[in-house]
């Protein structure tokens, strides 16, 4: 015979999955997203972001349309979804800096209260799965619903409980200054007035030897020099040329090359230390303004782009003397120049 929890908490789960679908569908995430979460890398694919809140509403119908050994599957499936979640939750707020999720559609930070609701959910699809066998196993809570009104009690409480952490997190967590960042001010002009930093993506992008790294991730470790270099630009090649010359000059930052390319036998892929970056998706420039090859930007340890981009290949250079002044105090010493003009 059923009992209330075995109806409530199967209904209060499901509820749940479908708010969060909703929420994803009408604010989707991106790969990007998934990244600077700490999805593994084997699960960052497009068509899962896509995929990922219709599989949450095919879940929860099978939570409120099944009970029996079927229904202990689904929620079985829960559980384990919600352990994932709350794992993802905990390593990231663990993280220094200020990692942020699109667990209910609009991207928010994660704070203890994202932790302890996580926690919670995870709890009602744990208690689901020792109570769903007693639904019927065609109709589930559906069909086992009755009149009475303690029923409804507990049903309602469990309910305003989860609905509470769920409000409370996303409260606590979103920021009040809206997600896309100014443009920044581009070096090298009389009319730049101010250099406005804004935050280094946190964008995928693979290594020459396969590694997939969360850009931001990759540059708090040390300084990124960015040159973004296509192998079929003409005017790239002397600055493909030139990188294993400026890295003598600036060993305090990693001198890497970036390209839309994936990794592979041609110019722009570069085995040895540091390593190329591969963007694919082209996420870094879509995310900071296009831009011609070969261009360079400097990401700083913080987390936030701390200079260019620059475009060209005496614009390059000139960025590297710079960067090298505000370190030592003095104008390099520079390889000979190449003439380049913009691609």
């Amino acid at each position: 015979m059923p009992g209330p929890l075995s109806i409530a908490l199967p209904l209060v789960l499901a509820a749940v999955l479908i708010a969060s679908a909703i929420a994803k569908l009408r604010h989707p995430d991106d790969v990007a997203g998934w990244a600077e979460l700490g999805v593994p890398a084997v699960f960052q694919r497009a068509f899962l972001v896509r995929l990922h809140p219709w599989g949450e509403l095919v879940l929860a119908a099978a939570l409120v349309l099944l009970g029996g050994v079927l229904g202990a599957f689904a929620a079985l499936a829960a559980a384990a979804l919600m352990a994932a979640y709350l794992w993802l939750i905990v390593r990231a707020y663990r993280r220094a800096g200020d990692a942020s999720c699109a667990c209910f559609g609009e991207r928010s930070t994660v704070t203890l209260a994202t932790v302890v609701r996580n926690a919670w959910l995870l709890l009602i699809a744990a208690a689901s799965v020792a109570v769903i066998w007693s639904n019927p196993i065609f109709g589930g809570a559906v069909t086992a619903l009755g009149g009475e009104d303690w029923l409804w009690l507990i049903a309602v409480a469990v309910a305003a409980a989860t609905a509470i952490l769920v409000v409370w997190s996303d409260a606590a967590g979103r920021t009040e200054t809206p997600i896309a960042a100014p443009e920044p001010a581009r070096a090298g002009g009389e009319d730049d007035l101010e250099y406005i930093r804004i935050r280094t993506p946190a964008v995928p992008v693979t290594l020459a030897d396969g590694t997939v790294e969360n850009l931001r991730t990759l540059a708090s470790r040390k300084p990124i020099l960015v040159l973004a270099v296509s192998p079929v630009c003409g005017s790239c090649t002397p600055v493909i040329e030139k990188a294993s010359d400026w890295r003598p000059i600036l060993p305090e930052v990693d001198i890497r090359m970036l390209s839309e390319l994936p990794p592979g036998n041609h110019a722009a892929t570069d085995h040895s230390e540091p390593q190329s970056l591969h963007d694919e998706g082209g996420y870094l420039r879509q995310s900071i303004g296009d831009w011609g090859t070969p261009t360079a930007l400097l990401l700083g340890a913080d987390g936030l782009l701390a200079g260019g981009p620059v475009t060209g290949f005496t614009a390059i250079e000139e960025f590297i003397g710079d960067v090298y002044e505000n370190l030592h105090g003095s104008r390099p010493v520079m390889p000979a120049a190449v003439d380049s003009d913009v691609r």
